[in-house]
């Protein structure tokens, strides 16, 4: 195998593929990355039995073949490499890369041992890249890490006809999300629980390239079926996570309201991170409403007090609610608007939050669901 390619066309292909590699390997080979040239196209592939990744990448082929090399590594030094092309060539059982008067050498494993990449699933349908990012990233931030839960660690994907609709709970918020797509069958009707990380990994890279995303499915036993995504020269699929008990999590959200705030999104950010500064690791901030604005205040250890006063539209009773800080500022970031409404039940009920249009009515499509904290005053 011998080859040229740009630089920066290597380094954002490798950094991209060596992203999802496992850091505890079940086997050394699966730390590596498949580099592959065939007819002046560089395949680099990465694979770890649950999450597969390739892009393409057009180069100047001198001899085709396959080298498979350490992800990581080589992506440290491909970002790491001046602004001209690089020279790669596999000798005997190392890899030679040059560029400039910069010239590695790197051991490589062998590729017999690699296992193959799965097939793409078959298509369900495609969506606008930039749309499907932004949405993802709203939803994504609601999402568990405790991996002792692997249900909460997802995002749950339901195709129903042109809807797309996504939803993610850690327990203590919920974020929906719901857009148009494009079905490859009308009458679509699918689930699908998808790890939250490997989606959002996967929505950032491929929202840039802009155009279109398709989104494959394939549904097997619990826990055993697969969703794909390709966009441009790049794919991806993921094994799903067993959604079959995924809890009811839209009954969470309150029919009706009984006090409703709309506030400014970037001040409220600001606010609640000063006040926050005192406060303890598990305490929350607490946010009262009035028909004078709002009032954000957090106690932290001893005496250490903040409290700061902003402008609000508040309708309904005196009310005071708390908040875990992050979760809120979590929620405000990725409202993708300039004003929030919140919308409340009582200081005991869940809170949702939703954005608002130049006209200060509220836009459809995302919903955050935050708990509240109870605290005694």
């Amino acid at each position: 195998m011998k080859f040229r390619v740009e630089r920066d066309a290597l380094a954002e292909a490798v950094a991209w593929t060596a992203k999802s590699l496992p850091n505890r390997p079940s086997v050394p080979v699966l730390a590596g990355v498949l580099l592959r040239v065939t007819d002046g196209n560089l395949q680099v592939s990465g694979f770890d039995y649950e999450v597969s990744s390739q892009v393409t990448v057009e180069v100047q082929g001198d001899s085709d073949g396959a080298a498979l090399v350490s992800g990581r590594l080589l992506a440290e030094i491909t970002k790491a490499l001046p602004a001209k092309p690089v020279d790669i060539a596999a000798v005997g059982a190392h890899l030679e890369l040059v560029c400039g008067s910069a010239r590695f050498t790197l051991p490589t494993m062998p590729v017999e041992d690699y296992p193959s990449l799965p097939d793409m699933p078959e298509s369900a349908g495609t969506v606008d890249a930039a749309a499907f990012a932004a949405a993802v990233a709203q939803v994504a931030v609601a999402a568990g890490r405790d991996e002792t839960l692997p249900m909460m660690t997802g995002v749950r994907i339901e195709l129903s006809g042109s809807t797309l609709a996504m939803l993610a709970t850690d327990r203590y918020r919920l974020a929906l999300r719901e857009m148009e797509w494009n079905p490859d069958d009308a009458e679509v009707s699918i689930n699908a629980l998808v790890p939250a990380r490997t989606l959002n990994d996967t929505a950032k890279a491929l929202g840039p390239l802009g155009g279109q995303v398709t989104m494959a499915l394939s549904q097997g036993a619990a826990g055993e079926g697969m969703i794909g995504f390709a966009g441009g020269t790049r794919r991806t699929t993921s094994r799903l996570l067993d959604g079959a008990n995924y809890p009811p999590v839209r009954s969470l959200f309150p029919a009706s309201h009984n006090a409703e705030a709309r506030l400014s999104v970037s001040t409220l950010i600001e606010v609640v991170k000063r006040v926050a500064l005192v406060a303890e690791r598990t305490t929350p901030v607490l946010l009262s409403f009035s028909a004078d604005g709002l009032v954000v205040e957090a106690g932290g250890t001893e005496e250490a007090r903040a409290s700061e006063a902003m402008d609000a539209t508040f309708t309904g009773d005196d009310l005071t609610i708390g908040f875990n800080p992050q979760y809120l500022i979590d929620g405000l970031s990725n409202l993708g608007a300039q004003t929030a409404v919140f919308q409340f039940v009582d200081a005991f009920k869940p809170a949702v939050i939703s954005p608002a249009g130049e006209d200060g009515e509220v836009v459809p499509g995302y919903r955050y669901l935050i708990m509240p904290i109870r605290v005694s005053r």
